[in-house]
Protein backbone atom coordinates (compact mmCIF):
# COMPACT_ATOMS: atom_id res chain seq x y z
CA UNK A 1 0.00 0.00 0.00
CA UNK A 2 1.28 3.46 -0.74
CA UNK A 3 1.23 6.87 0.67
CA UNK A 4 -2.22 8.27 -0.48
CA UNK A 5 -2.25 10.73 -3.47
CA UNK A 6 -5.03 13.22 -1.21
CA UNK A 7 -2.37 13.99 1.19
CA UNK A 8 -2.12 11.83 3.95
CA UNK A 9 0.91 9.50 4.28
CA UNK A 10 1.75 6.11 6.64
CA UNK A 11 4.44 3.28 6.41
CA UNK A 12 3.64 0.87 3.98
CA UNK A 13 1.96 -2.30 5.64
CA UNK A 14 -0.04 -5.39 4.67
CA UNK A 15 -3.08 -4.90 5.44
CA UNK A 16 -5.23 -8.04 7.45
CA UNK A 17 -7.88 -9.03 5.22
CA UNK A 18 -10.53 -8.63 8.06
CA UNK A 19 -8.88 -5.45 9.38
CA UNK A 20 -11.56 -3.41 9.14
CA UNK A 21 -14.68 -6.10 9.78
CA UNK A 22 -17.68 -5.26 7.89
CA UNK A 23 -16.27 -2.36 5.90
CA UNK A 24 -16.34 -3.04 2.12
CA UNK A 25 -14.18 0.72 1.18
CA UNK A 26 -14.59 3.98 1.05
CA UNK A 27 -17.32 6.26 -0.43
CA UNK A 28 -17.58 9.84 -1.52
CA UNK A 29 -19.98 11.83 0.11
CA UNK A 30 -20.57 14.35 -2.81
CA UNK A 31 -20.12 12.12 -5.87
CA UNK A 32 -20.42 8.89 -4.49
CA UNK A 33 -17.70 7.43 -6.00
CA UNK A 34 -16.06 4.61 -4.28
CA UNK A 35 -12.05 3.41 -3.47
CA UNK A 36 -10.53 0.88 -1.43
CA UNK A 37 -9.94 1.13 2.37
CA UNK A 38 -6.66 3.09 3.00
CA UNK A 39 -5.23 5.72 4.30
CA UNK A 40 -7.45 7.97 2.21
CA UNK A 41 -9.76 10.86 3.29
CA UNK A 42 -10.40 12.91 0.09
CA UNK A 43 -12.28 11.43 -3.13
CA UNK A 44 -9.98 11.49 -5.87
CA UNK A 45 -12.38 12.60 -8.59
CA UNK A 46 -14.34 15.74 -6.93
CA UNK A 47 -12.49 16.11 -3.20
CA UNK A 48 -15.46 15.39 -1.61
CA UNK A 49 -15.07 13.93 1.88
CA UNK A 50 -15.18 10.04 2.11
CA UNK A 51 -16.96 7.78 4.59
CA UNK A 52 -17.19 4.43 5.49
CA UNK A 53 -18.89 1.91 3.13
CA UNK A 54 -20.19 -1.32 4.65
CA UNK A 55 -22.03 -4.94 3.92
CA UNK A 56 -23.52 -5.45 7.17
CA UNK A 57 -24.78 -9.04 8.63
CA UNK A 58 -28.12 -9.90 9.70
CA UNK A 59 -27.56 -8.47 13.60
CA UNK A 60 -29.90 -9.69 16.68
CA UNK A 61 -30.48 -7.38 19.48
CA UNK A 62 -29.57 -10.39 21.68
CA UNK A 63 -26.13 -10.50 19.92
CA UNK A 64 -25.11 -7.18 20.69
CA UNK A 65 -26.71 -6.96 24.54
CA UNK A 66 -24.14 -9.85 24.88
CA UNK A 67 -21.23 -8.07 24.00
CA UNK A 68 -19.26 -5.95 26.17
CA UNK A 69 -20.07 -3.19 28.07
CA UNK A 70 -18.38 -0.82 25.69
CA UNK A 71 -18.42 0.48 21.96
CA UNK A 72 -17.02 -2.78 20.97
CA UNK A 73 -20.37 -4.06 21.77
CA UNK A 74 -20.95 -2.73 18.32
CA UNK A 75 -18.33 -3.68 16.37
CA UNK A 76 -20.22 -5.31 13.94
CA UNK A 77 -20.99 -2.09 12.85
CA UNK A 78 -17.93 -0.25 12.79
CA UNK A 79 -14.54 -0.61 10.91
CA UNK A 80 -12.88 -2.29 13.09
CA UNK A 81 -11.45 -5.98 13.82
CA UNK A 82 -13.36 -8.82 14.91
CA UNK A 83 -10.92 -9.23 17.54
CA UNK A 84 -10.52 -5.59 18.91
CA UNK A 85 -10.85 -6.21 22.27
CA UNK A 86 -7.80 -7.97 22.56
CA UNK A 87 -5.62 -4.53 21.59
CA UNK A 88 -4.88 -2.91 24.90
CA UNK A 89 -7.16 0.32 24.71
CA UNK A 90 -9.29 2.91 26.91
CA UNK A 91 -12.54 0.66 26.06
CA UNK A 92 -14.72 3.52 25.85
CA UNK A 93 -18.30 3.98 25.54
CA UNK A 94 -21.85 2.68 27.30
CA UNK A 95 -22.25 5.64 29.13
CA UNK A 96 -24.73 6.39 31.15
CA UNK A 97 -28.21 7.83 30.03
CA UNK A 98 -29.75 9.29 32.54
CA UNK A 99 -33.55 10.55 32.93
CA UNK A 100 -33.68 14.20 33.65
CA UNK A 101 -36.57 14.82 35.46
CA UNK A 102 -35.57 17.97 37.72
CA UNK A 103 -33.81 19.57 34.35
CA UNK A 104 -36.97 18.71 33.07
CA UNK A 105 -39.22 20.46 35.23
CA UNK A 106 -37.24 23.47 34.72
CA UNK A 107 -37.10 23.95 31.09
CA UNK A 108 -40.93 22.45 30.88
CA UNK A 109 -39.94 19.36 29.06
CA UNK A 110 -42.10 16.25 30.02
CA UNK A 111 -39.55 13.52 29.07
CA UNK A 112 -36.05 14.75 29.03
CA UNK A 113 -32.89 12.51 29.22
CA UNK A 114 -29.15 13.56 29.23
CA UNK A 115 -26.58 11.10 27.75
CA UNK A 116 -23.82 12.27 29.78
CA UNK A 117 -20.11 10.95 27.95
CA UNK A 118 -18.11 12.71 30.35
CA UNK A 119 -17.97 9.38 32.28
CA UNK A 120 -15.51 8.22 29.34
CA UNK A 121 -12.09 7.44 30.11
CA UNK A 122 -10.67 11.21 29.47
CA UNK A 123 -14.13 12.60 30.95
CA UNK A 124 -15.26 13.13 27.04
CA UNK A 125 -16.47 11.81 24.10
CA UNK A 126 -14.02 11.77 22.31
CA UNK A 127 -11.95 8.56 23.42
CA UNK A 128 -14.84 6.80 21.16
CA UNK A 129 -13.61 8.33 18.47
CA UNK A 130 -10.01 8.27 18.93
CA UNK A 131 -10.35 4.20 19.53
CA UNK A 132 -11.71 3.70 15.56
CA UNK A 133 -8.96 5.43 14.59
CA UNK A 134 -6.02 3.80 16.31
CA UNK A 135 -7.26 0.81 15.49
CA UNK A 136 -7.15 2.05 11.60
CA UNK A 137 -3.66 3.79 12.12
CA UNK A 138 -2.43 0.59 13.67
CA UNK A 139 -3.38 -1.83 10.73
CA UNK A 140 -1.78 1.33 8.53
CA UNK A 141 1.57 1.01 10.34
CA UNK A 142 1.54 4.52 11.44
CA UNK A 143 5.04 4.97 13.63
CA UNK A 144 3.23 8.61 15.03
CA UNK A 145 -0.23 8.84 16.20
CA UNK A 146 -1.11 12.59 16.23
CA UNK A 147 -4.14 15.15 16.17
CA UNK A 148 -4.95 18.95 16.16
CA UNK A 149 -7.39 19.92 19.05
CA UNK A 150 -9.53 21.99 21.03
CA UNK A 151 -8.51 19.71 24.19
CA UNK A 152 -10.60 16.75 24.45
CA UNK A 153 -9.19 15.50 21.53
CA UNK A 154 -5.70 15.95 22.68
CA UNK A 155 -6.40 14.36 25.99
CA UNK A 156 -8.11 11.30 24.43
CA UNK A 157 -5.09 10.27 21.50
CA UNK A 158 -2.68 10.84 23.87
CA UNK A 159 -4.09 8.68 26.95
CA UNK A 160 -4.94 6.17 24.54
CA UNK A 161 -1.51 6.57 22.62
CA UNK A 162 -0.10 5.71 26.01
CA UNK A 163 -2.42 2.92 26.68
CA UNK A 164 -1.16 1.05 23.49
CA UNK A 165 2.64 1.87 23.54
CA UNK A 166 2.61 4.43 20.92
CA UNK A 167 4.31 7.50 20.74
CA UNK A 168 2.09 9.99 20.47
CA UNK A 169 2.16 14.13 19.13
CA UNK A 170 -0.75 16.40 19.69
CA UNK A 171 -1.06 19.75 18.56
CA UNK A 172 -3.25 22.53 20.29
CA UNK A 173 -4.18 25.94 20.46
CA UNK A 174 -1.88 27.91 22.75
CA UNK A 175 -4.41 29.72 24.34
CA UNK A 176 -6.33 26.54 25.34
CA UNK A 177 -7.72 26.14 29.00
CA UNK A 178 -5.13 25.18 31.14
CA UNK A 179 -6.98 22.04 32.67
CA UNK A 180 -6.89 20.55 29.09
CA UNK A 181 -3.44 21.46 28.62
CA UNK A 182 -2.23 19.30 31.82
CA UNK A 183 -4.85 16.18 30.94
CA UNK A 184 -2.57 16.32 28.02
CA UNK A 185 0.99 17.03 29.03
CA UNK A 186 0.19 14.10 31.97
CA UNK A 187 0.04 11.03 28.80
CA UNK A 188 2.65 12.77 26.67
CA UNK A 189 5.94 14.46 26.05
CA UNK A 190 4.77 16.06 23.13
CA UNK A 191 2.03 18.25 23.45
CA UNK A 192 2.83 21.18 21.10
CA UNK A 193 1.27 24.44 22.00
CA UNK A 194 0.79 26.46 18.34
CA UNK A 195 0.41 30.35 18.20
CA UNK A 196 -3.71 30.68 16.57
CA UNK A 197 -6.51 29.09 16.82
CA UNK A 198 -8.05 25.50 15.72
CA UNK A 199 -8.18 26.15 12.38
CA UNK A 200 -4.24 27.18 12.33
CA UNK A 201 -3.49 24.58 14.21
CA UNK A 202 -5.71 22.20 11.68
CA UNK A 203 -3.77 23.45 8.71
CA UNK A 204 -0.89 23.20 10.14
CA UNK A 205 -1.63 18.48 10.82
CA UNK A 206 -3.29 18.64 7.49
CA UNK A 207 0.65 20.15 6.07
CA UNK A 208 2.49 18.06 7.89
CA UNK A 209 0.56 14.75 7.05
CA UNK A 210 1.26 15.18 4.01
CA UNK A 211 5.08 15.82 4.42
CA UNK A 212 5.70 13.22 7.04
CA UNK A 213 5.63 9.85 6.39
CA UNK A 214 3.84 7.66 9.09
CA UNK A 215 2.02 9.87 10.83
CA UNK A 216 -1.56 9.19 11.69
CA UNK A 217 -3.55 12.19 12.53
CA UNK A 218 -6.95 10.66 13.72
CA UNK A 219 -9.10 13.64 12.44
CA UNK A 220 -7.03 14.14 8.57
CA UNK A 221 -5.48 11.39 7.33
CA UNK A 222 -7.53 8.62 8.81
CA UNK A 223 -10.40 10.53 9.65
CA UNK A 224 -13.40 8.38 7.74
CA UNK A 225 -12.29 6.09 10.56
CA UNK A 226 -12.01 8.15 13.86
CA UNK A 227 -15.70 9.51 12.85
CA UNK A 228 -17.39 6.35 12.60
CA UNK A 229 -16.94 6.34 16.38
CA UNK A 230 -19.58 9.01 17.11
CA UNK A 231 -21.93 6.26 15.75
CA UNK A 232 -21.76 4.51 19.31
CA UNK A 233 -23.14 7.39 20.90
CA UNK A 234 -26.38 6.84 18.83
CA UNK A 235 -26.58 3.03 18.72
CA UNK A 236 -26.08 3.22 22.87
CA UNK A 237 -28.81 6.24 22.82
CA UNK A 238 -31.32 3.71 21.08
CA UNK A 239 -30.40 0.54 23.06
CA UNK A 240 -30.85 2.51 26.42
CA UNK A 241 -34.43 3.79 25.53
CA UNK A 242 -35.27 -0.23 25.43
CA UNK A 243 -34.30 0.13 21.27
CA UNK A 244 -36.08 2.84 20.23
CA UNK A 245 -35.21 6.19 18.66
CA UNK A 246 -35.68 9.84 20.96
CA UNK A 247 -38.28 11.52 19.02
CA UNK A 248 -35.67 14.91 19.57
CA UNK A 249 -31.98 15.34 20.22
CA UNK A 250 -30.00 18.02 20.49
CA UNK A 251 -25.99 17.79 19.35
CA UNK A 252 -23.34 20.38 20.33
CA UNK A 253 -21.85 21.15 16.90
CA UNK A 254 -18.04 21.99 16.10
CA UNK A 255 -16.90 20.17 12.66
CA UNK A 256 -20.22 18.46 12.98
CA UNK A 257 -18.94 15.05 12.36
CA UNK A 258 -21.16 14.11 15.60
CA UNK A 259 -24.43 15.18 14.57
CA UNK A 260 -23.64 13.77 11.65
CA UNK A 261 -22.60 10.28 12.70
CA UNK A 262 -25.80 10.13 15.07
CA UNK A 263 -28.10 10.54 12.77
CA UNK A 264 -26.00 7.87 10.33
CA UNK A 265 -26.23 5.57 13.42
CA UNK A 266 -30.05 5.87 13.47
CA UNK A 267 -30.60 4.72 9.97
CA UNK A 268 -28.43 2.13 10.22
CA UNK A 269 -30.71 1.03 13.06
CA UNK A 270 -33.74 1.17 11.24
CA UNK A 271 -32.41 -0.05 8.08
CA UNK A 272 -31.14 -3.09 10.33
CA UNK A 273 -34.99 -4.04 11.72
CA UNK A 274 -33.12 -3.50 15.50
CA UNK A 275 -35.34 -0.46 15.85
CA UNK A 276 -38.81 0.79 14.47
CA UNK A 277 -38.74 3.02 11.78
CA UNK A 278 -40.03 6.74 13.05
CA UNK A 279 -39.30 10.04 12.58
CA UNK A 280 -36.92 12.18 14.75
CA UNK A 281 -35.56 15.46 15.03
CA UNK A 282 -32.17 16.54 15.32
CA UNK A 283 -31.06 20.10 16.43
CA UNK A 284 -27.71 21.10 16.34
CA UNK A 285 -25.99 23.53 19.22
CA UNK A 286 -23.22 26.19 18.56
CA UNK A 287 -22.29 29.42 20.95
CA UNK A 288 -22.29 32.88 19.29
CA UNK A 289 -18.43 33.35 19.14
CA UNK A 290 -18.42 30.80 17.09
CA UNK A 291 -21.68 29.70 14.88
CA UNK A 292 -20.96 29.70 11.47
CA UNK A 293 -23.31 26.53 11.18
CA UNK A 294 -26.36 28.32 12.86
CA UNK A 295 -25.85 31.45 11.09
CA UNK A 296 -26.10 29.42 7.37
CA UNK A 297 -29.20 27.48 9.01
CA UNK A 298 -31.28 31.13 9.95
CA UNK A 299 -30.30 32.85 6.50
CA UNK A 300 -31.25 29.79 4.69
CA UNK A 301 -28.34 29.25 3.08
CA UNK A 302 -26.15 25.51 2.12
CA UNK A 303 -22.87 27.63 2.18
CA UNK A 304 -21.04 27.98 5.65
CA UNK A 305 -18.99 31.20 5.94
CA UNK A 306 -15.81 30.79 8.25
CA UNK A 307 -15.73 32.88 11.14
CA UNK A 308 -12.71 33.77 13.69
CA UNK A 309 -13.83 32.13 17.10
CA UNK A 310 -14.35 34.27 19.85
CA UNK A 311 -16.07 31.92 22.22
CA UNK A 312 -15.38 30.18 26.12
CA UNK A 313 -16.73 27.39 24.19
CA UNK A 314 -13.50 26.16 23.07
CA UNK A 315 -14.05 22.88 22.25
CA UNK A 316 -16.53 23.97 20.12
CA UNK A 317 -13.94 26.47 18.55
CA UNK A 318 -13.94 25.55 14.78
CA UNK A 319 -14.70 28.63 12.49
CA UNK A 320 -14.50 26.48 9.54
CA UNK A 321 -16.24 23.20 10.21
CA UNK A 322 -15.77 20.62 8.12
CA UNK A 323 -19.03 18.69 7.94
CA UNK A 324 -20.92 21.77 8.33
CA UNK A 325 -23.04 21.64 5.02
CA UNK A 326 -23.78 18.19 6.22
CA UNK A 327 -25.74 19.00 9.93
CA UNK A 328 -27.60 21.45 7.79
CA UNK A 329 -28.68 18.68 5.48
CA UNK A 330 -29.70 16.65 8.75
CA UNK A 331 -31.22 19.05 10.69
CA UNK A 332 -33.62 20.80 7.56
CA UNK A 333 -34.41 16.82 6.51
CA UNK A 334 -35.82 15.58 9.87
CA UNK A 335 -37.32 19.29 10.76
CA UNK A 336 -34.94 20.10 13.26
CA UNK A 337 -32.86 23.54 13.42
CA UNK A 338 -29.50 24.50 14.76
CA UNK A 339 -29.50 27.19 17.35
CA UNK A 340 -26.50 29.53 19.15
CA UNK A 341 -26.55 30.99 22.58
CA UNK A 342 -23.80 33.52 24.08
CA UNK A 343 -21.30 32.74 26.61
CA UNK A 344 -23.76 34.10 29.46
CA UNK A 345 -26.12 31.42 28.28
CA UNK A 346 -23.65 29.04 28.25
CA UNK A 347 -22.11 29.44 31.74
CA UNK A 348 -26.10 29.65 32.75
CA UNK A 349 -26.62 26.54 31.57
CA UNK A 350 -23.92 25.09 32.94
CA UNK A 351 -24.87 26.12 36.28
CA UNK A 352 -28.72 24.66 35.67
CA UNK A 353 -27.83 21.34 34.36
CA UNK A 354 -25.40 20.47 37.77
CA UNK A 355 -27.93 21.99 40.22
CA UNK A 356 -31.07 20.18 38.56
CA UNK A 357 -29.15 16.94 38.13
CA UNK A 358 -25.61 16.74 39.81
CA UNK A 359 -23.81 16.61 36.43
CA UNK A 360 -20.76 19.47 35.91
CA UNK A 361 -20.41 19.80 32.47
CA UNK A 362 -17.93 21.75 30.54
CA UNK A 363 -18.63 24.33 27.99
CA UNK A 364 -19.57 22.62 25.14
CA UNK A 365 -22.46 20.69 27.28
CA UNK A 366 -23.51 24.55 28.92
CA UNK A 367 -24.06 25.56 24.95
CA UNK A 368 -25.75 22.28 24.00
CA UNK A 369 -28.36 22.69 27.45
CA UNK A 370 -28.09 26.30 26.96
CA UNK A 371 -29.99 25.75 23.52
CA UNK A 372 -32.06 23.33 24.57
CA UNK A 373 -33.80 26.05 26.77
CA UNK A 374 -33.55 28.51 24.17
CA UNK A 375 -35.45 25.94 21.55
CA UNK A 376 -38.32 25.31 24.15
CA UNK A 377 -38.60 28.97 24.98
CA UNK A 378 -38.86 29.49 20.84
CA UNK A 379 -41.48 26.88 20.15
CA UNK A 380 -38.41 25.09 18.14
CA UNK A 381 -38.50 22.00 20.36
CA UNK A 382 -42.03 20.34 21.47
CA UNK A 383 -41.81 19.99 25.29
CA UNK A 384 -44.17 17.23 24.54
CA UNK A 385 -41.64 14.67 23.13
CA UNK A 386 -39.24 12.02 24.34
CA UNK A 387 -35.95 14.29 24.13
CA UNK A 388 -32.15 13.53 24.65
CA UNK A 389 -29.31 16.27 25.18
CA UNK A 390 -25.57 15.00 24.70
CA UNK A 391 -23.15 16.67 27.52
CA UNK A 392 -20.16 15.63 25.35
CA UNK A 393 -17.23 16.66 28.49
CA UNK A 394 -16.46 17.14 32.14
CA UNK A 395 -16.74 20.44 33.80
CA UNK A 396 -13.08 19.90 35.32
CA UNK A 397 -11.73 20.91 32.42
CA UNK A 398 -13.59 24.40 31.97
CA UNK A 399 -13.17 25.57 35.02
CA UNK A 400 -12.65 28.90 34.21
CA UNK A 401 -15.55 29.78 32.60
CA UNK A 402 -17.53 29.68 36.28
CA UNK A 403 -15.04 30.37 38.09
CA UNK A 404 -16.82 33.66 39.12
CA UNK A 405 -19.78 32.56 39.39
CA UNK A 406 -19.91 29.88 42.12
CA UNK A 407 -17.82 29.97 45.44
CA UNK A 408 -18.43 29.96 48.89
CA UNK A 409 -22.07 31.69 50.13
CA UNK A 410 -20.40 32.96 53.31
CA UNK A 411 -17.18 32.68 55.16
CA UNK A 412 -18.13 32.01 59.36
CA UNK A 413 -16.23 31.88 62.64
CA UNK A 414 -16.48 27.93 63.65
CA UNK A 415 -19.72 28.92 66.07
CA UNK A 416 -23.31 27.84 65.83
CA UNK A 417 -23.87 31.82 66.45
CA UNK A 418 -21.69 32.81 63.28
CA UNK A 419 -23.98 29.97 61.46
CA UNK A 420 -27.63 31.67 63.18
CA UNK A 421 -26.48 34.82 62.03
CA UNK A 422 -25.13 33.96 58.67
CA UNK A 423 -28.44 33.03 57.44
CA UNK A 424 -27.34 29.96 55.49
CA UNK A 425 -31.01 28.53 55.10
Amino acid sequence: MSAVENHGSTTETKIREDAFGNATGLACRECGNKIELGPHYACPECFGPLEIAYDFPALTREEIEAGPRNIWRYKALLPVPDDIEQSPNMEPGFTRLLRANNLGTALGIENLWVKDDSTNPTNSFKDRVVACALSAATEFGAKVFACPSTGNLANAVAAAGARAGVKTVVFIPSDLETPKQVNSAVYTDSLVAVDGNYDDVNRLASEIAGEEDGWAFVNVNVRPYYAEGSKTLGYEIAEQLGWRLPDQIVIPVASGSQLTKVDKAFQELISLGLVEDKEYRVFGAQSQGCSPVSVAYKGGVDAIRPVKPNTIAKSLAIGNPADGIYVLDICRRTGGAVEDVSDDQVREAIVLLARTEGIFTETAGGTTVGVLKKLVESGQLDPALDTVVINTGHGLKTLDAIVDRVGARATIAPSYDAFVAANIV
